[in-house]
């Protein structure tokens, strides 16, 4: 189930103002250019930014998110009409070919239960082309982002069109490695009303997540850095095997 912070309908709208700099996402599109990817399938697709940029520049996507609001806020931007929109996870796929399939952001992380990772990653598989590539990234755990997860650190307040200043804070609230908890609190000045978001995001490691592909029938092309974040994040490139 997607964190309270995507699938409120209060929340979803807030995301894109309280997270504009989307820079990280150019690394991805210039990927499905050096791929030559025609299909894409944007796996937590959210509110739709990354889907939406690729289907600008010509490109067939698939969005799939398990959070209704954040789709709904997806829908309701320009253009959305060309992307084909699933409310679901990379288990509820219908039969697709795609070049290639990305997990941005957090998207990997987030599937915290190891099942439900095994899975996502079968379904992301089964949606590829022979040849096709599996595209995301996940923080390196040596760099212990989670130290920053605090209010003093991120305690923002933010004006956001038709609905009035927001404030926002993060707390870490438990980690019980390889797991990390963490709570979103947003504030809404015009009313009073404050709403939080847990979130419970896995930290794995290299090797785990290689050895995790591999056992999908994935092969590891390579492990990129991160050029946005340099030395924070671990970028896979995996790829299903031509006779796949």
């Amino acid at each position: 189930m997607a964190d309270e912070g995507f699938r409120h309908p209060r929340l979803a709208p807030l995301y894109d103002v309280l997270d504009p700099d989307r820079s990280d996402l150019d690394v991805y599109a210039r990927m499905a250019e050096e791929f030559g990817a025609r299909r894409v399938l944007d796996i937590g697709c959210g509110t739709g930014v990354f889907a939406l940029l690729l289907a600008d520049r010509g490109i067939d996507v698939v969005g799939v998110d398990p959070a209704g609001a954040s789709l709904d806020v997806a829908k309701g931007k320009p253009g959305s009409d060309r992307v084909r929109w699933i409310h679901g996870d990379a288990t509820d796929l219908p039969p697709l070919r795609v070049d290639l399939a990305t997990m941005t952001a957090n998207v990997a992380q987030a599937i915290a239960d190891p099942t439900d990772w095994q899975e996502t990653l079968k379904g992301a598989y089964e949606s590829l082309r022979p040849g096709g590539r599996l595209v995301f990234e996940t923080r390196d755990p040596a760099r212990r982002a989670w130290e920053e997860w605090n209010r003093e650190q991120t305690y923002v307040t933010t004006p956001v069109p038709g609905i009035g200043e927001v404030e926002s804070w993060c707390d870490l609230t438990d980690v019980n490695w390889p797991l990390v908890t963490f709570r979103w609190t947003y504030v809404f000045c015009s009313d009073g009303e404050a709403i939080t978001s847990d979130s419970t995001l896995r930290f794995r490691e290299r090797a785990e997540v290689e050895e995790d592909l591999a056992a999908c029938g994935f092969v590891v092309d390579e492990v990129r850095d991160a050029e946005d974040r340099p030395g924070k994040e671990f970028v896979f490139v995996a790829r299903r095997p031509e006779a796949g």
